[in-house]
């Protein structure tokens, strides 16, 4: 079996993480956004935004909650997950909510585990942190992602919005509590 794992992400691997979302946006969306919306974020000018971004997200996250993983099969980078404080939803407060930004695995790699061990770090994580509660925006039409979410716990929380990309495109947002937990009693102690 390849030496497989979830670690922070670093400087170098932001080619990788860009090329990871560019195939993975068009393998998972191509029927969920209009196809000059995916056309454009997934042109070669767009991926070099991305990877400018990404490598911003490594060497200057905009703060220390902020995270960037990349999951590895041997030392190759198979996919990524990056999270922070939900400071985007003023119905959250951003000290116990984090957001689950993106998690993405290569189209070649999906299906070994790797989307669940970037969720379970990113999770272990976010709980050192002190958050209690993640949220994540995902297209509404995504049954994948909302299966796989899904079966980690998460659920829509009733919220919802539009996205104009020349025609709606409705998020719906999912949340899942990940308070730690309780400890259990020994010989009588709480």
């Amino acid at each position: 079996m390849a030496d497989v794992g979830v670690r922070p992400a670093r400087r170098a691997d932001a080619a990788a993480v860009a090329d990871i979302q560019v195939r993975a946006w068009r393998h998972a969306y191509r029927d969920l956004l209009p196809a000059g919306v995916l056309d454009e974020v997934t042109a070669p000018a767009a991926r070099e935004v991305w990877r400018e971004r990404w490598t911003d997200a490594v060497t200057s996250p905009p703060g220390p909650r902020h995270r960037l993983l990349a999951a590895v099969s041997s030392d190759l980078v198979v996919g990524f997950a990056a999270h922070g404080p939900a400071e985007d939803d003023p119905d959250r407060d951003p000290a116990v909510t984090a957001e689950l930004l993106t998690l993405l695995v290569d189209p070649a790699h999906v299906g070994a585990g790797h989307g669940s061990r970037l969720l379970a770090a990113t999770v272990d994580l976010l709980r050192e942190d002190g958050f209690t509660t993640v949220i994540t925006w995902v297209f509404e039409r995504d049954e994948v992602l909302r299966a796989f979410l899904g079966s980690a716990g998460w659920a829509p929380d009733g919220t919802a919005r539009d996205l104009d990309m020349g025609q709606p495109v409705r998020q719906i947002r999912l949340h899942t509590d990940i308070s730690p937990p309780d400890r259990p009693a020994f010989l009588g102690q709480p």
